[in-house]
């Protein structure tokens, strides 16, 4: 947890703090596993929060489940910590845990099997569709489309336009491999183009 204390009704981080601010995350990871200390973790647990919670909120859509998942998140890969190789950013590293973390969840609790999803919003045709092709839409519209496909798809297509990760990361992630990470990519834009298509009649 936080040290901090307050001053004219301002929160304020100590001095140890302060120091764990000016450091690299990879500089904090080598303090915690050197120490085995949970206290310099908080500074990392600030720096991401914000965006864990903001992953986990665009696939799970329910705030209060959000939060509980994210601080799950987060505890899970201070436990995990030292399978960190240092081969990705932690960042990386650290949204891998949390789309999967909230993908198993769904699979599990809401019951979203995808490939029974998908045979059921099959597309009739699956084209091709270059990366230009979504860049060039309209945002506010992309991010309406995006709320009506699959969880799973969203995931693939903020892993890998979003948060630029690789195939075999995205793979990992979602425990597919990098062959099916392919496939449902594809699937995912063609189905994005065809109902934005559809629904601004373009």
């Amino acid at each position: 947890m936080l040290s901090v204390t307050t001053v004219h009704g301002e929160l304020k981080k100590s001095k140890t703090e302060d120091k764990l601010g000016m450091l690299s995350d990879q500089e904090i990871i080598d303090i915690i596993l050197r120490d085995g200390g949970r206290d310099d973790y908080a500074e990392l647990f600030r720096r991401y929060r914000p965006k864990v919670l903001d992953k986990s909120y665009s696939l799970l859509r329910d705030s209060h489940l959000a939060k509980d998942i994210t601080n799950d998140i987060l505890s899970r890969a201070y436990e995990k910590l030292p399978e960190f190789k240092g081969t990705s950013s932690f960042s990386t590293w650290l949204y891998s845990i949390a789309y999967n973390y909230c993908i198993d969840y769904l699979r599990s609790k809401k019951k979203l099997h995808y490939p029974s999803w998908n045979s059921e919003h099959d597309l009739p045709e699956i084209v091709h569709v270059e990366e230009e092709d979504l860049t060039e839409l309209n945002y506010s519209r992309l991010m309406s489309i995006m709320e009506s496909i699959h969880p799973e798809e969203k995931a693939l297509l903020l892993m890998k336009y979003q948060d630029e990760m690789t195939l075999k990361q995205i793979a990992g992630a979602l425990r597919i491999s990098e062959s099916a990470v392919k496939m449902r990519l594809q699937r995912a834009k063609a189905r994005v183009l065809s109902l934005y298509k559809k629904n601004y009649k373009i």
